[in-house]
């Protein structure tokens, strides 16, 4: 938990009362869940702005976590979807919480049983990459035979971005670094850009869409590699916040456009990530395992900018 914002140093582990259920909640024995880019802004409070979401001067939840996997050990009077003993995973923006032993999720809210022969930790970073990742898709209504390029195609959202284009029928040309290139294809990239041989933004080919996975293009400098009527869409607000505003005067242009899309999250969603995972069309890429007593080694980690898909806290309940 943390009470105050900074950097990961500010997390400590600490004992907390047990949540309950609810009469529509269940409660689910967390056995795996995830430091991510989201963790990490909402305990820094990075941009600023979003403390008007999280509390002014310090933070309203104090337990972070996204990102879910365990078994149900308790259900609310009213719950019909979920039984004890359901193996199940899912996503908590907001309400946060999943950092910890125990956590308490709404019946109706993003959760979703775990295929068969899928353990914990692979399906704990399936959702906070993966529901970004389809808010690109269906902002920048990609359908199949459409060329793609992804930008970032290593981290959580891009390789999940790259295996869900391909799924949808997409031509995918993925940039990443060159001791990635192998990974990538693996993935199912149909075409491998190093950025460190070049500069990725002149390459000859054009594209429907280009997802910037890690906000570290711009639309400027992106422009030339959209076909007339392409889509430009990244996961940061990009300079001066350029990208939501350029998201509202691209379209009136009628030429290459803007997209800044807002990800949904839903039940819906997980359960549509439920199904790519199980038919094997999905599968969240994992670089590091913590357990949760070294959580802050976890967020130092993720916060160089060098990790590899995903980074997995495995949670060993006491009792």
């Amino acid at each position: 938990m943390h009470t105050m914002y900074g950097p990961p140093e500010v997390v400590r582990i600490r004992d907390v009362d047990r949540p309950v259920a609810g009469d529509r909640g269940v409660l689910v024995r967390v056995h795996a869940t995830t430091v991510n880019r989201t963790d990490c802004a909402y305990r820094a409070a990075r941009p600023f702005f979003m403390r008007f979401r999280t509390g002014l001067t310090r933070p309203r939840r104090t337990i972070m976590g996204t990102e879910f996997a365990g078994v149900i050990e308790a259900v609310g009077d009213g719950v019909t979807s979920f039984a004890v003993g359901d193996r199940v995973f899912g996503y908590n923006e907001g309400a946060f919480g999943a950092h910890a032993e125990y956590l308490s999720v709404p019946e109706n809210g993003s959760i979703a049983t775990v295929p068969a022969g899928v353990t914990f930790e692979q399906i704990a970073p399936a959702a906070e990459g993966a529901h970004y990742a389809l808010a690109f898709i269906r902002h920048a209504a990609t359908r199949a035979g459409q060329d793609v390029l992804v930008y970032g195609a290593t981290g959580a959202i891009g390789s999940a971005a790259v295996q869900l284009l391909k799924s949808h029928g997409v031509t995918v040309t993925a940039v990443c670094a060159g001791e990635h290139l192998a990974l990538v294809r693996e993935l199912g990239a149909d075409r491998v850009i190093d950025y460190t041989a070049g500069d990725f933004t002149k390459d000859e080919q054009t594209y429907d869409a280009v997802f910037d996975a890690v906000g570290k293009s711009t639309f400027g400098r992106c422009k030339r590699l959209l076909k007339p009527g392409g889509v430009y869409v990244s996961s940061e607000l990009g300079p001066w916040a350029q990208n939501p505003i350029l998201a509202l005067l691209t379209p009136v242009l009628r030429g290459r456009k803007v997209k800044f899309p807002f990800p949904q999250d839903n039940q819906e969603i997980i359960r549509h990530l439920q199904k790519l995972i199980e038919s094997g069309a999905f599968k969240p890429v994992v670089d590091r395992h913590y357990p949760l007593d070294q959580i802050v080694d976890a967020y130092r980690y993720v916060e160089t900018g060098q990790k590899i898909g995903n980074v997995v806290i495995t949670v060993a309940p006491k009792h």
